[in-house]
């Protein structure tokens, strides 16, 4: 049975296509479910004869995959592309190397193609089209029969036009066809509550040291950065920023687990490196279960689906499970990324948003106070009601992390020192960070106590 959003706007994309308009772009929240409503409207296309065949397009392997099995079972036949199947799942990628044979079936056949998180495909014209904006282009566009895009989050980093979508002018505005957002989402029950939680340091123990400045105080996290000699990636890669994330979201996973037995948690890291030093610390420091998933692993998507169906309490990710993945069961989220945009921030926010059948339905995401990421809470915040909305500032006067002195990271050669997990915490930062120099001189952090600023909506 469809959710209610699904049947309107089904009603409304098969109502276009009968009036002679070829395209329809539906935008609706990560995780609301766009590829069943996408599936049954090619199966009614299919029902009513107005369509032979189905091709469906996505960022990503993991994706493919889902959205294969999915019109599978709707379509009620075989979607691999192969002899007597009703059509195919394949990645953006996939449309640089099709053979020219693959094309003519748009001009032979009456074909549906859909386009999910089409936002990866940019161009209107062969001016401002990237390579799979050029495909859709040259291939696609005047060919297929229907057209159908989804999107979670319509716009794109470097703003340029999303392929296929019309905008307003000269407001420059996108048009869709279908809107569905996550305060709807929420109210229908269709999506969880997001809560989000941003890591920060709001007294004078934060402060950077040198040979040739001498000492300096921040008041925030944020305030830090705009130092220059101290980016982004110290920050999220720092031992002790780490375990107080790490930490939050295992005590609030645990918290979770005693009622949702197989709730599991979320780690977006920066870099394999970054990701297989956050997996030892869940693993050492907190005894928590976690297996990793990179471009390096030999069956990454294999490596989701068994983590998808286990009770294994962590999956850390880089890249890998950040849009469109299918894991209802993860219900808390650590941001440790460098990605910094908000395309980026809402899909994997949107990867614990996908409501499931256990009782404990809360979500919660725990990242760093950084200017931009601060931003986007806030904006996600507003697309909430109001009145629903709090802010809170809760202060933690224990960073209660164990600190081996002998520690060292691959992104910044340190050498702790702490004696008391009250006071500050010094490190002596190394002079490169990946190997891009940082300073000229010895540089010392100190990071005094955390606080925990928190968004949140719809509390009951």
């Amino acid at each position: 049975m469809l959710r209610t959003w699904q049947s309107a706007c089904l009603d409304m994309a098969l109502n276009k296509f009968s009036s002679g308009q070829s395209h329809f772009l539906c935008l609706a929240t990560p995780g609301a479910g766009k590829t069943i409503m996408a599936a049954e409207v090619a199966s009614k296309l299919k029902n009513k004869g107005l369509i032979d065949l189905v091709l469906c397009f996505s960022p990503s392997l993991t994706i493919a995959g889902s959205i294969e099995s999915t019109f599978s079972w709707r379509l009620n036949s075989s979607f691999n592309g192969g002899i007597g199947s009703v059509g195919g799942s394949y990645t953006y990628q996939n449309m640089l190397y099709m053979p020219d044979e693959f094309w003519t079936v748009l001009k032979r056949f009456r074909v549906l193609v859909v386009f999910d998180e089409i936002h990866h495909c940019s161009g209107n014209s062969a001016i401002d089209a990237n390579a799979w904006g050029m495909e859709i282009l040259t291939k696609i566009q005047d060919h297929a029969a229907y057209t159908l895009a989804l999107t979670g989050t319509p716009w794109r980093s470097d703003s340029q036009p999303i392929s296929l979508a019309r905008y307003s002018n000269p407001e420059g505005e996108i048009q869709c066809d279908f809107v569905y957002g996550l305060s709807e989402a929420v109210n229908d029950g269709v999506c969880r509550s997001p809560k989000i939680v941003l890591v920060d340091n709001d007294n004078d123990n934060l402060k950077v040291t040198s040979d040739t400045e001498g000492s300096k105080s921040f008041n925030s996290i944020q305030e830090l950065l705009m130092n220059e000699s101290i980016p982004y990636s110290a920050i999220i890669t720092n031992r002790d920023a780490m375990l107080y994330l790490l930490k939050l979201g295992s005590q609030k996973l645990s918290e979770i687990r005693t009622v949702n037995k197989s709730a599991g948690g979320l780690v977006v890291a920066s870099s394999v490196e970054h990701a297989r030093e956050i997996l030892s610390l869940l693993q050492d420091e907190f005894n928590q279960s976690a297996v990793i998933v990179t471009y390096r692993n030999d069956d990454p998507v294999g490596e989701i689906s068994r983590f998808r169906t286990s009770d294994v309490q962590w999956i850390v990710s880089v890249g890998m499970v950040s849009e469109g993945t299918d894991i209802p069961r993860l219900q808390v989220c650590c941001h440790i990324s460098h990605v910094k945009t908000e395309l980026y921030f809402r899909q994997v926010l949107g990867r614990i948003l996908r409501v499931s059948n256990a009782v404990n339905q809360e979500a919660w995401l725990y990242t760093i106070a950084e200017s931009q990421l601060s931003k986007f809470a806030e904006r996600i915040a507003e697309d909430l009601p109001n009145e629903n909305a709090i802010v809170n500032l809760l202060r933690d006067n224990e960073l209660a992390v164990k600190i081996d002195e002998s520690s060292s990271t691959k992104h910044w050669q340190s050498n702790l020192r702490a004696t008391d997990r009250n006071a500050a915490i010094e490190i002596e930062l190394g002079l490169s960070i990946d190997g891009v120099m940082v300073a000229n001189q010895s540089t010392v952090l100190t990071l005094g106590t955390f606080t925990q600023r928190l968004l949140s909506a719809f509390i009951f």
